[in-house]
């Protein structure tokens, strides 16, 4: 599904260079369920940013289901984005003026199908969120869960092989965090591979693989052994030569 070697990622000011992706490598398999950590700052947003084909990288390989993106026109980056990856932001990033109908019709209408099509595909993806009932709501007339499932449902609708989720639960409570949560674990039990960036080290935990980023590279933290102490006492036999 991805495979980044040495990812670099150089953002550029007048007067700054901010190296967001250093010598970043990750390789995610088809139907997995990663989850990603790290401090502000750290590379997280940039990494979901090139998976998603948002955003370019100075220098690495990147491979989306065996091909190399780095080659691809801005027309082609659009056309897999839209038929291969699904979105969710913290934010929601639902269109005001649109009902749940249409705001999970948008990125469908880029494809050109037929209305028929269109219609049977949002009334599955609106069922499997769990919101057959408010489609001719508008976000305004939802509460932040029914919002966060409607941005669900948008990126599930096109039947994407990834979806990429930046923060899903930060604007939730608790409660309504979980069950967005059981929502994702269950479009990933369906096949679909799922990267999820959270503060949260317990929704972090519900994936089936953790990593972390820190200075714009990766540690995975089931394999990283427990970093050593910065300041570690003589023992007493080192103690007994010292002296």
């Amino acid at each position: 599904m991805i495979r980044m070697q040495g990812i670099k990622k150089v953002y550029r000011t007048e007067h700054v260079e901010t190296h967001a992706l250093s010598g970043f490598s990750l390789e995610v398999g088809e139907g997995e369920f990663i989850s990603v950590m790290g401090p502000s700052g750290s590379g997280k947003s940039t990494f979901l940013n090139v998976a998603g084909l948002l955003d370019t990288f100075d220098d690495g390989s990147y491979e989306l289901d065996g091909e190399d993106v780095s080659k691809l026109s801005d027309r082609e980056m659009s056309r897999i984005r839209n038929v291969k990856i699904g979105f969710i932001f913290q934010s929601f990033n639902l269109i005001p003026d649109l009902n749940v109908f249409d705001n999970v019709d948008v990125p469908l209408r880029y494809r050109g199908m037929a209305a028929k099509t269109r219609r049977a595909a949002i009334e599955q993806a609106l069922d499997i969120v769990g919101l057959s009932s408010r489609m001719k709501h508008f976000p305004s007339q939802l509460s932040g869960g029914q919002q966060q499932r409607v941005a669900v449902a948008r990126a599930l609708v096109g039947t994407p092989g990834l979806i990429l989720a930046d923060e899903p639960t930060g604007n939730l409570d608790s409660a309504m965090a979980n069950e967005i949560m059981d929502l994702l674990e269950k479009i990933n039990q369906m096949g679909t591979t799922l990267i999820v960036v959270t503060h949260d080290p317990e929704l972090a935990a519900r994936a089936q693989r953790q990593i972390y980023l820190l200075d714009g590279r990766l540690i995975d933290m089931e394999s990283q052994q427990q970093p050593a102490p910065l300041y570690e006492p003589a023992r007493a036999d080192q103690q007994s030569i010292e002296a």
